[in-house]
């Protein structure tokens, strides 16, 4: 068993994958090729809005916004302890300073309540200049960017959506990557749209910002390759990663269903014998993870071991939130200081999770752990 299927995917796509590889061999345009402005223009059309910006990785779709902004040292941007090192790793790369703010306990994201008194408490210190919120779409479902985008109005803060993981999610009408200043995704392969290697992608409907972003991806670029207007870095998405995300977009929608059908099946399955996931009014998640809670880290334990013993993978996200790694040790954030984040570090896992996870395969997972 798979704990995400990409075979049974290629083996749906695979004459579409082939022939557009195929064409971008013949045209030998590796780097930024046809096929990158055109799924750019796509992707867009997709979310919404009015500019994509495709680029290596999410990770440098997360930091080439902050970098247009002018982000750095003695600045605060406000985020989640609970998510991958990559959001709070670009605040530090450049010279910012991340403040975690704890999450809600039943969708995971970061709590509108609590991020307020945060921003309010780094105001009254003066030490230093709150600029920019990223909230984190974790597990595919949006944040609450209704109360988000009131607060960063209130205090005049940047939000960067985080939406690494919820390509394709949709949150009152509105698709993921359309709230906030700007959006981030990734199309890691593991990702609900995933390429074949690194790639993400950046979303605005400020033209400047984009045509600032635009020069940033490839290293400060001016008028031509050789004029260099401002710091930049290496940032392009691959020709031949392009290719594969048009393909993969032919059936995206159809696996997006497809995954809610899952999610709606190990609902019915393990409700009221494990937490599941609630979806807030209005939403829609598509599932980049399925994350349910046991009672606690040893229950946990067992349950991991038993389906490890009937050929089950498993992961989990995250066993350890980002105050408490040792790279944000000098922070000086305590056990104790974001209480539901450590709490459901200590009993979340993550349970097989793709579009062609078939019913029996989903009974055989349920019976094991109930």
């Amino acid at each position: 068993m798979q704990f995400i299927d990409l075979k049974s995917q290629y083996k749906r796509i695979k004459d579409l994958v082939n022939e557009n590889l195929q064409a971008v061999l013949e045209s030998g345009q590796y780097i930024m090729g046809a096929e990158v402005a055109k799924l750019e223009t796509m992707l867009s059309a997709y979310v919404g809005v009015a500019h994509c910006l495709t680029c290596s990785s999410g990770t440098d779709a997360l930091l080439i916004p902050l970098m247009a902004w002018g982000i750095g040292r003695g600045d605060a941007v406000f985020t989640s302890p609970f998510t991958f090192i990559a959001t709070a790793e670009v605040i530090s790369l450049l010279g910012a300073t991340p403040i975690f703010v704890d999450i809600e306990k039943d969708s995971f994201n970061i709590d509108p309540e609590l991020l307020e008194k945060e921003i309010e408490k780094v105001k009254k210190e003066g030490k230093l200049t709150p600029k920019a919120i990223i909230p984190v779409d974790l597990f595919g479902l949006c944040a609450d960017y209704e109360k988000i985008s009131n607060i960063a109005k209130k205090h005049g803060l940047f939000v960067l959506e985080d939406a690494a993981q919820s390509f394709g999610a949709t949150q009152n009408g509105k698709k993921s990557c359309s709230f906030g200043r700007a959006a981030a995704t990734s199309f890691f392969p593991a990702k609900p749209l995933g390429c074949y290697g690194d790639g993400g992608a950046i979303f605005t409907d400020e033209s400047e910002l984009f045509e600032t972003m635009k020069s940033i991806r490839v290293h400060g670029q001016g008028s031509d390759k050789y004029e260099n207007v401002r710091i930049g870095l290496n940032g392009r998405l691959d020709t031949m990663q392009a290719a594969v995300l048009l393909a993969k977009m032919t059936i995206f929608d159809e696996e997006i269903e497809l995954r809610n059908a899952v999610a709606n099946r190990y609902n019915e399955l393990l409700s009221g014998k494990f937490a599941v996931p609630k979806i807030p009014s209005g939403n829609r998640s598509v599932w980049a993870q399925y994350s349910i809670l046991a009672e606690s880290e040893e229950h946990r334990q067992s349950i991991l071991n038993k389906l490890k013993e009937n050929g089950i993978p498993t992961a989990i996200y995250y066993p350890t939130p980002l105050h408490l790694q040792k790279a944000y040790s000098f922070l000086n954030y305590r056990q104790g200081d974001f209480p539901i984040s450590e709490d459901i570090a200590k009993r979340i896992f993550s349970l097989p999770m793709h579009p062609y996870l078939t019913e029996k395969e989903q009974n055989t997972i349920c019976e094991l752990m109930i």
